[in-house]
C-alpha cells in the first residue's frame, strides 16, 4: 500500500483519487478551495422569483463512458450516481445570413438535414468530415489516449502514428482550417469544423486536423445533461472517494511538493506535512514546475484561449429556445483568433489580445426544473476571450480594469440581440465572470481553459508528461497529456492509476 498525495481536486484529481483508492492505497486529497471540481464549478443567483443555480465551467458531457468506466470499476455505476441524459439535439446553429442547422446523433438524419438547410451535397461533405474522425480516432485511441505519456512512451507513440494508414488519417503537418477547406465547400459548415479547435483552446488556423475527431466522437457518442448541473459530477466523484475510504482535505493549499530524485512529502500552507511515496499533481504543469516543484525542465506555457461568461436569470422560459445553441457573426472567424491571441507582429511574435468584437456566442439554456424556479431559466453564455494579464502580454487582456466585463457584457447582450435573441427585457438578474476569476479561483495562469494550446504538428507530445522526471510524482489534468476537456482529463487519470498500479 502507498502512501498517494492528490493535490488538486478537479476532475482529473478526482478520478485519479477515486482510482488509487480502490486500487488499494492510501489516498488524501487536497484541494485550495472549499469545493471540489476545479474549472468544473457552479454558481447561485438569488431573485426575488427564487434560487438559479448555474454551471460555470464545461455544460455537457461528452465520451460518458470514460466516466462510467470509472464508477462501475469503483462501486455504484455512474447511473445509479447522476442523472444522466441523452440530448436528442446536440446543438442548434445560427448565422448571420438567417440559415439555421441542427446538429443530432444519427447521421442519415444529419445529412438530411444539412441538405435541408444548407442544399444537396453538404450532407454528404459532413458525411465526410465524420468518417475522417472515426479514422482518427482508429488511429489514436489506443497509443495516445490509453496509456501515460512519458519519455519512454513518445518513441512508441511516433512509431504508431507512422504507419501509412494512421498518418493518412491523423494528417500531422495539415491544420484543421485546412481540413475544413478541403472537405467542406459550404463557409459555414467550415466554420462549424473549426469551432471544434476551441475545445481545445487553440486557433484552427494552427490546430492540428486531428481534432475532427470531436465531431465524430459527439455523432458517436453524443452529447449527455447531468440533472442539477454537471458540477454535480465533480460532488459524485468526491462521495465516491471517501466511500472507499480517501481523505478529502478542503481549504487545504498545498504549497511544496518535496523530494530530490524521489517525493517524500508534500508541506500545505499550515505547516502540516504529508508523507507520501507517490505524489499526483492536478495542478496546471506550468504552476507544479514553477512553484510547487521547482525544476529546470522547461514547460509550455498556458497559453489556451480563455472564456467570457455571463449568466442570466431570465423570467421568461423562452419556449423557442433549445439546450444548447451557437450564434456566429457576419465577420470571418479567424478575426476572432486574431483578437484572442492578438495579431502578428513578427514571424513569431504576437501583440495583446483584446475582447472579440463580433464573437460567436455559445448559449447553454437548459430545461430543468432543478437549475431555475417554474416559468423562468437559467441562461449560459460564454465567448472566446484573451488570457488575463496585466502586462500586454502577447494574446492577454487585463480583465480587472474597472467598467469593462460589465461593458463587454453588456455588448455581448446586443450582439445576440441583433442575431435574433434579445434577452434584455427578460433578465432579473446576471453575473459576470471573466478570466481572472477563474485565474483566482482555480489558478489556472491567466484563466487559460485548457491550459497549453493545441499548435503545431507536435503539439500532443510536447504536453507535459503524465510521469514526472522525479521518482513517484505523476501529472493530470489539462494541462498534461492527453489535453483538456472531461473526458481526457479522466483519461490522463486512468493513465496515471494504471502506471502507479495497486497495492
Amino acid at each position: 500500500m502507498a502512501r498517494v498525495v492528490v493535490v488538486g481536486a478537479g476532475v482529473g484529481g478526482l478520478v485519479a483519487a477515486v482510482r488509487l483508492a480502490a486500487q488499494g492505497h492510501r489516498v488524501e486529497l487536497c484541494e485550495a478551495a472549499d469545493r471540489v471540481g476545479g474549472k468544473l464549478g457552479g454558481q447561485v443567483l438569488d431573485t426575488a422569483d427564487g434560487r438559479f443555480r448555474f454551471d460555470t465551467g464545461p455544460t455537457l458531457l461528452t465520451l460518458p463512458q470514460v466516466f462510467e468506466d470509472v464508477f462501475a470499476g469503483t462501486g455504484r455505476p455512474l447511473s445509479e450516481t447522476v442523472d444522466l441524459r441523452r440530448l436528442d439535439i446536440i446543438a442548434h446553429y445560427r448565422f448571420a445570413d438567417g440559415t439555421e442547422v441542427e446538429t443530432v446523433s444519427d447521421q442519415v438524419e444529419q445529412r438530411r438535414r444539412f441538405d435541408a438547410s444548407f442544399g444537396s451535397g453538404t450532407g454528404a461533405a459532413w458525411q465526410r468530415v465524420v468518417d475522417r474522425g472515426r479514422d482518427i480516432w482508429t488511429a489514436v485511441e489506443e497509443p495516445v489516449f490509453g496509456r501515460a505519456l512519458s519519455g519512454r512512451s513518445v518513441l512508441s507513440l511516433g512509431r504508431r502514428l507512422a504507419r501509412l494508414q494512421d498518418l493518412r488519417a491523423v494528417a500531422p503537418h495539415r491544420t484543421l482550417h485546412g481540413l475544413a477547406a478541403q472537405l467542406l465547400p459550404d463557409r459555414r459548415q467550415r466554420w462549424m469544423l473549426e469551432r471544434y479547435a476551441t475545445y481545445e483552446g487553440s486557433d484552427p488556423r494552427r490546430a492540428p486536423a486531428a481534432l475532427a475527431v470531436v465531431p465524430y466522437l459527439e455523432h458517436r457518442f453524443g452529447a449527455w445533461h447531468v440533472g442539477g448541473g454537471l458540477h454535480r459530477l465533480a460532488d459524485a466523484l468526491a462521495d465516491r472517494f471517501t466511500e472507499l475510504g480517501g481523505t478529502l482535505r478542503l481549504g487545504s493549499r498545498v504549497r511544496r511538493i518535496a523530494g530530490n530524485g524521489r517525493v517524500t512529502h508534500v508541506e500545505c500552507d499550515d505547516g502540516t506535512r504529508l508523507p507520501a511515496d507517490v505524489v499526483v499533481s492536478d495542478v496546471d504543469a506550468h504552476a507544479l514546475y514553477g512553484e510547487l516543484h521547482r525544476t529546470r525542465r522547461r514547460v509550455p506555457p498556458a497559453d489556451s484561449l480563455a472564456g467570457f461568461v455571463v449568466l442570466l436569470a431570465v423570467r421568461d422560459p423562452l419556449p423557442g429556445l433549445g439546450h444548447h445553441t451557437v450564434f456566429f457573426g457576419g465577420h470571418p472567424y479567424g478575426d476572432e483568433f486574431d483578437a484572442v491571441f492578438g495579431e502578428r507582429t513578427g514571424p513569431r511574435r504576437r501583440g495583446p489580445g483584446r475582447p472579440v468584437p463580433d464573437p460567436v456566442v455559445y448559449l447553454d439554456a437548459p430545461r430543468d426544473p432543478a437549475l431555475a424556479p417554474p416559468g423562468t431559466r437559467g441562461v449560459y453564455l460564454l465567448v472566446n476571450a484573451p488570457r488575463h494579464g496585466r502586462d500586454g502580454g502577447p494574446g492577454t487582456v487585463d480583465w480587472t480594469r474597472t467598467g469593462l466585463a460589465e461593458r463587454y457584457a453588456d455588448q455581448v447582450l446586443a450582439l445576440l440581440a441583433g442575431r435574433g435573441l434579445d434577452l434584455r427585457p427578460h433578465v432579473v438578474a446576471r453575473a459576470v465572470r471573466t478570466p481572472a476569476d477563474l485565474e483566482r479561483e482555480t489558478g489556472a495562469p491567466g484563466g487559460a481553459i485548457y491550459g497549453q494550446v493545441q499548435h503545431g504538428p507536435l503539439a500532443t507530445v510536447l504536453r507535459a508528461h503524465n510521469r514526472a522526471r522525479t521518482r513517484g510524482l505523476f501529472l493530470v489534468g489539462g494541462s498534461t497529456h492527453p489535453g483538456g476537456g472531461l473526458p481526457l482529463v479522466a483519461l490522463s487519470a486512468r493513465a496515471v492509476a494504471a502506471e502507479i498500479g495497486p497495492a
